[in-house]
This record gives C-alpha cells, sequence and structure tokens, in this order.
C-alpha cells in the first residue's frame, strides 16, 4: 500500500509541474526537462512515471476536466441536500467550466491549448471529444431528471438542450477569457454571461419543481 500511495503521489507531483508550466506559458513549455525542474525531480524519475511527453500531457489534461466535473458534482449534491431546483443548481454548477478566478482560467487554458493539439493529434482529439460528450450527457442527465420532477415539459428533447446549452456555456468561457473586464449594459461581463445562462436555463426548465412533493406524480415515469 505505502509503495502504490509513493507511486500516485509522484504522478500527481509531476502532473501538478506540467499543469502549471502549460497554464503560464502553453503545451512546448511542458518539455520532460522543464517538468522535471519544475517538480524537483531528474528527467529519469519523470520519465519512469510517463514513457512520453504525450502520455505525461494526456495524464494532466484528464486530471484537469475530471477535477472539473468532481467540483460540479460536489454543487450538484450541495444543491440537492438544500432542495434547491435543478435549473439553479445548473445555474451554479456551470458557471464552474467559466475561467472566473486563477484557478479556473488556468484550466482554461490547459483546455484550450489541448482543444488546439487536437486539430493535429487523433490520441488528443479523442480525449477532448469524450470530455465534451461527458458535459453534455450530464446537461441532459440534468433536463432528464427535470421532466420527471416537472421542471421541464415532458416532450422537451434532452440532447438538443444539452448541445445548445453546452455550446453557450463554452461560447461565454472564451469571452469571459479574452476580456474579462468588459461590460454589458453597465454590468461586468461575469454578471451578464451569468444573466445569458439562467436565461438559457429558464427556456429550458419552465416549470416548478415538486421532487419534494409527496403528491406530485411523475409524468414520465414508466413501468
Amino acid at each position: 500500500m505505502p509503495r502504490t500511495a509513493d507511486h500516485d503521489l509522484r504522478r500527481a507531483q509531476i502532473a501538478d509541474a506540467a499543469h502549471r508550466l502549460i497554464a503560464h506559458a502553453g503545451l512546448d513549455a511542458a518539455t520532460m526537462a522543464a517538468v522535471a525542474r519544475e517538480a524537483g525531480f531528474s528527467v529519469g524519475l519523470v520519465q519512469h512515471y510517463f514513457q512520453s511527453k504525450d502520455e505525461l500531457l494526456l495524464f494532466v489534461y484528464r486530471r484537469t476536466t475530471e477535477g472539473q466535473l468532481e467540483r460540479i458534482m460536489k454543487l450538484v449534491a450541495e444543491g440537492e441536500a438544500a432542495q434547491r431546483t435543478i435549473a439553479a443548481i445548473m445555474l451554479t454548477g456551470l458557471q464552474e467550466l467559466w475561467p472566473l478566478d486563477d484557478r479556473r482560467r488556468a484550466e482554461y487554458r490547459i483546455g484550450r491549448a489541448f482543444h488546439a493539439r487536437s486539430l493535429d493529434s487523433p490520441t488528443v482529439a479523442a480525449v477532448a471529444k469524450e470530455t465534451a460528450a461527458m458535459v453534455r450527457a450530464q446537461i441532459a442527465r440534468a433536463v432528464n431528471n427535470g421532466k420527471h420532477c416537472g421542471e421541464v415539459e415532458p416532450d422537451t428533447d434532452a440532447d438538443r438542450a444539452a448541445v445548445r446549452l453546452s455550446a453557450l456555456v463554452e461560447g461565454l468561457a472564451d469571452q469571459l477569457y479574452r476580456e474579462p473586464e468588459q461590460t454589458v449594459n453597465a454590468h461586468p461581463l461575469p454578471t451578464a454571461a451569468a444573466d445569458l445562462l439562467q436565461e438559457s436555463l429558464t427556456g429550458v426548465f419552465t416549470g416548478e419543481c415538486h421532487h419534494h412533493d409527496p403528491d406530485w406524480t411523475d409524468p414520465v415515469k414508466t413501468d
């Protein structure tokens, strides 16, 4: 057990070093030698855990996106415990994908760097596609859950709604990164972006949540 824990710790330390380099100066800065220096390890030790730069970079990308999704799921759990509506939980959770602080700006830069690399790397493209599909699937799941509690009309196309919402979130993330000081009708861009997301969510979650109503009958319940 100690050896396994040490192995995981070393991989995490190396990944953290690569994360910092990519967030600060892009993918090209994260050479094996630079990562080793940043982590305080020898190049040989880094190569022991990651046989190639691509293997290391993919590990960093997966770890970054998994961290984002874990935070979102934590917010979902907290929202459910507080009996918030699905729309309210979505409004809070999806903003975790926006570059609104130093950590999320670094995550955004890493994500965009990998998206650019995916244009020329089928392996990276496959991982990027998998990540995007995972986000859409989580949104679609929330929409379908909304059908059961009355927040969403039963005939709403969950996949279509997920595509629209994910595109809005991604597009706003781009603007928030490029022009964080921009204002819209005298409102800071983050506030305006949240309002736009709220409007879009309201267009999908048009009803009232009855999840905690003991007399509620699920309109889409199947045998």
